[in-house]
Parts: structure tokens; sequence; C-alpha cells
């Protein structure tokens, strides 16, 4: 087979990954899809070997692959898959790996007969039910309380919609008409990839579209073989603590330890916490997502996503611990430990591999959860939307600011005009969270505060925002960053203590709810930042003139913001 070929038809898969993924968001119906991007979509061999993804959410590299091989064991074995066929799966301890709200889809693509790959996308429904709306809950104890569990079931058979499961989910969840719709964008979707892979094997042949998958397969292997070779050999660890589960008190202690060589990148948890009683457990599916993702980031950041990737890697946990939970621990704020797994081997790498990571950033997704009737119409609505915040400063550059956390990826926030116009709150203010912190000569990108003013009664808020107790580490001698909270402050001023957590706060007109995301460490010695660049920070709000002096060693008239003074430490690095 020609290489041109077989290169015109690997590039033709991931392509065909794109269009899948821009189809759901032009066809679905939640914001928190079509503008937040919380969803993915690709193709997988006959095996369920990942070929290609599009994805807003980095979170769900390698969930399609486990999703298609829970479809493979239960179904192809026993020759049950047909053409038209399409699953309907979110179990988080087996082919889900998330939480419930994620709903994947799997549909077998037959070519002449011989089944070739699979479509499969994973996307964050609003509602799929359980005890609250959103269906996530921070004081959940079993997975039950946490809405509606699709064992891997078929939603179409032979192209037949099975009407009793959309029954099913219609009567079981608050807002089935963006469920559903949600569902229809996933089904077109899905038959967008199936269509175009049947399109190629007319055009160059089944042969041909198999050989180039083999093909596509090896070569990620390569990539990432010829990018393992070029990191530092050895041994490395590090360890920390998850703040609470929003139940117990905690902390909960989490540790790695990463062995790389010649031809292996292992991550090893076990010794880590078992499973708690809250939400915040992560399956093991979860923690390889997790890993695969800071995996691409130090190997091959700028590589096709595919199962040969991913060859060389391997993830060992303890089963039954807070990495790898078993049923029914509860899962619905998952992300609270799953990001610890790439965290963890983040910190443990970050000072052997300083040209590829950073300081250490605000980490959570900071969820939000706010429901209650609109002021206008008298309708239900819902919001859920992940918070934004700060990364870590690196040896080159500054934090960045405002952004979503490393398993959020591409993702982007609800625009105040959309929020403030489907639901029954306004938007009081948007805008960084200048508090200094993070400082190092490239010191940490900042959070932000964003504010949500109820404009009716009974409204209620569920939020979970880690680390509120343990800041963003710094790197090479940079201070630590902020953490994350969010408070309440009532219609007569009063202001509530900060939480980390708190489930179905209760919400009435004029109420205010203040989030606030942290910012990231600090990389680097603070006294070897540039005055002109510590002047800047003061002049645009960044720091303040006591913080100037404080951690930069520099110290301005506060009228003119000139240099009057620098501490003595400054002077001998700089005379070093």
């Amino acid at each position: 087979m020609d290489s041109f070929t077989l290169d015109i038809v690997k590039d033709s898969l991931i392509a065909i990954g794109e269009e899948m993924f821009y189809a759901l968001a032009r066809t679905s119906m939640s914001p928190i899809i079509y503008e937040v991007l919380d969803y993915a979509s690709g193709l997988t061999d006959s095996k369920g070997q990942l070929l290609t993804q599009g994805n807003g959410v980095t979170g769900f590299i390698g969930m399609l692959s486990f999703m298609v091989r829970e479809t493979v064991e239960k179904y192809n074995k026993s020759g049950d898959l047909k053409p038209g066929d399409i699953i309907l799966i979110n179990d988080p301890y087996g082919g889900g790996g998330s939480h419930l709200c994620d709903v994947g889809l799997v549909m077998p693509i037959f070519y002449d007969g011989e089944l070739i790959a699979f479509s499969a996308n994973k996307a964050h429904w609003t509602e799929v039910g359980g005890k609250d709306a959103g269906s996530m809950s921070t004081n959940s104890t079993e997975i039950y309380q946490e809405g509606l569990q699709f064992p891997c079931v078929k939603i179409f058979e032979e192209g037949k919609l099975n009407q009793a499961v959309v029954e099913i989910i219609r009567a079981n969840v608050r807002f089935p008409d963006l469920s559903l719709g949600d569902l229809w964008a996933q089904v077109a979707a899905l038959k967008t990839g199936e269509r175009r892979v049947q399109e190629l094997c007319e055009k160059y042949g089944k042969e041909t579209v198999v050989n180039s998958i083999h093909y596509l397969l090896d070569h990620g292997e390569q990539l990432a073989l010829k990018s393992l070779r070029e990191l530092p050999k050895g041994v490395y660890t590090a360890e920390d603590y998850i703040d609470d589960d929003g139940i117990e008190k905690g902390p909960f202690h989490v540790k790695v330890k990463v062995e790389i060589t010649d031809n292996e990148f292992i991550c090893d948890f076990r010794g880590s916490h078992p499973q708690v009683t809250g939400s915040i457990n992560s399956t093991l599916t979860g923690l390889v997502s997790a890993v695969r993702t800071i995996y691409l980031a130090i190997t091959n950041p700028s590589q096709d996503v595919n199962d040969g990737s991913f060859r060389p890697l391997r993830v060992i946990s303890d089963k039954g611990s807070i990495f790898n939970a078993v049923r029914p621990a509860p899962v619905s704020m998952y992300w609270e430990s799953m990001l610890f797994g790439a965290d963890l081997i983040w910190k443990a790498l970050a000072p052997v591999i300083p040209n590829r990571l950073s300081a250490g950033h605000f980490l959570s997704v900071c969820v939000a959860i706010l429901s209650g009737k609109h002021q206008d119409t008298n309708e239900p609505f819902l919001i859920v939307e992940p918070s934004v915040g700060g990364w870590g400063g690196d040896k080159e550059k500054d934090g960045a600011s405002g952004q979503f956390c490393i398993l959020d990826g591409e993702t982007f926030n609800i625009p105040i005009e959309v929020c403030e116009t489907r639901n029954g709150v306004l938007v009081d203010e948007y805008r960084l969270n200048t508090d200094g912190a993070g400082a190092g000569e490239f010191r940490g990108g900042y959070g932000v505060v964003r504010s949500y003013r109820s404009l009716t009664d009974n409204q209620y808020f569920t939020g979970s925002f880690g680390r509120h107790k343990y800041k963003p580490w710094g790197a090479n001698g940079g201070k630590d960053g902020s953490t994350n909270y969010f408070e309440f402050v009532n219609s007569n001023g009063e202001v509530s203590a900060p939480f980390g957590k708190y489930n179905q706060y209760r919400l009435n007109k004029n109420d205010v709810t203040r989030l606030v995301t942290g910012t990231g460490g600090g990389y680097g010695n603070p006294l070897k930042r540039p005055i002109d660049k510590v002047i800047w920070d003061v002049k645009n709000e960044y720091i303040t003139v006591e913080q100037a002096q404080r951690d930069y060693g520099v110290t301005l008239n506060p009228d003119t913001l000139e240099v009057v003074g620098i501490s003595a430490k400054r002077k001998e690095l700089e005379e070093k």
C-alpha cells in the first residue's frame, strides 16, 4: 500500500472526528454543550482502540475507547451488534468513566457486512435525574442518588428506536426537552461519522481504510516513543492532599510514583486514600483519562490523540481507592480527585521538565449549579457551569489568567448575555481576582470573581470548589497561589463564611452568590522579577505597593510609583 494514500486516509479519519465534533455542537440543546463544549466525539477501530477524537473537555481523552470496549465486551462477542445499533452508556464503573451526567453513545460502523470501526461521543447532559437539580450533589453517599444509570443498553436496534428507554428518560429528568434534544444531537453526530467512514471505504476500498487505521495507531506509538526517549529517565514522586468530600472533613492523602524509561511511562498511585463517603471519588477510567492528559502535555502536546500514542503508558492504582472507586460509591463531583491524578504527575515532573510544565494551577472545575424560577416567565431554569481560574507561571512567562483547569481544556463560559436571558439571575460582576498571590520571577495567573444576583425567591445553589484549603504549588522558588471559594451575600448585606462545598443553599430575591477562583503558583525567586515588570503590575492593579515591597523587594512611592528603594536581599541577588 503506497504511503501517500495511507496518509490521506489517516488524515481523513482525523477530519471525520472533527466533523462529528462540530455536528454535535450545532445541533445540541444545552448551553453546557453548544457554549461550554463539555463533550467529546471520535472514532475507534473495531476493537475499541481510539483513532481520533475531537473534544472540548480534555478529561474525556480515553473515555470513548473505554465505552466502546465495554460495548464490544457485552455485545460483539455474542454477535449481537448489528448495523443501525446505537448503545447508550454512562456507567461510571465500566465504560462511562466519569459521572452519570456524561452520557455516551456508541455506534458500530459496518461495510459489506463487516464491522470495521465505531463512532462514539460523550456529552454532559444538563439533567439525568437524581435527588438534586443538575444531577450533581456534594452530599450524595451512593450512586443511586445521582440519577439514571444506562448500563450499556441499546437505544436503537438495527435502526429502530427503543421508545421505552426514551420514555424512561423523559419521566425521570427535570428538563426532558434539553436532555432528549442532546440525545438526538449525539445520534446525528454518530451517523455523520458512520456515513463518512463508509464513504472512505467506497472511495479507497475497505482494505485500504483498515490498513490506514493500523498505520495511524502505529504512527502514534512511534511519535510517543520518540518523545519518551527525550525525557529524563528515573523515578519521581509527589504527594498532596484533597481538602474534603463534602461530608468527611478530610484531608485525604494522595501520592504518585512516576517511572520513566526508554519504552514506558509508569504512573503508580498505590497507597493513596481509600474511596470516601462523599461524591468526589473517581473511577479508574477517569484516572486514566487524567493521566493521559498530562502525559500528552509532557510527551507531545501537538500530537493527534489516538490509542497508539498511549501504548507506552501504564497506570496503576488500588481498587477501592479514591482514584479507583467501586460501586456504589458516589462520583458526581469526580473531578475533585481525578484532577489530582494529573496534578501529582505535573508536580513530580515540573522540576525536571521546566520547558513543558509550569507551577501549579487552581486545579478544580469549580462547578456552579443554580436552579430556580425565571422572573419573567416563571419557568424553571438551571445553570450548570464550570469556572475559570489562574494557571502557574513557567520558566519563560507569567501564568495565564482566567483559564479553565487542565481537564476542562478548550471549553468556554456561557456568555453573560445568554446567562441573563435564559436564567433568573443578573451577573453583578465578572472580573479578575487580583489578590497578589503566586509571586515569582514569573508570577501566577489570576483567577476570577463572578457574582450571580438571584431575581426570584427559592433559588438553590450547589458548588464544589476544590483546592479550598491547599494552595496551588509554586515552582523553583516561586510562592504558592491562592485557594478557591464561594460565599453568599444576603440582600441585607450580610456575608456568609467562605465555602469549598455546599449542597442546595437557599437564595431569595437580591441575594448574591459570589464565586472566587484562585491564583496560580509562581515560578522562580520573586526577587529576580525585573523592576519594570513589578511597576507594571502595580500600575495595572495586579499587586499593591505593599505587595511589591513584601514579595519583590521593591519599594515604590505610592503617589508617583517611582522606585525609592530595593531590599538588601534583592541587592545581594542582583550583585550575584
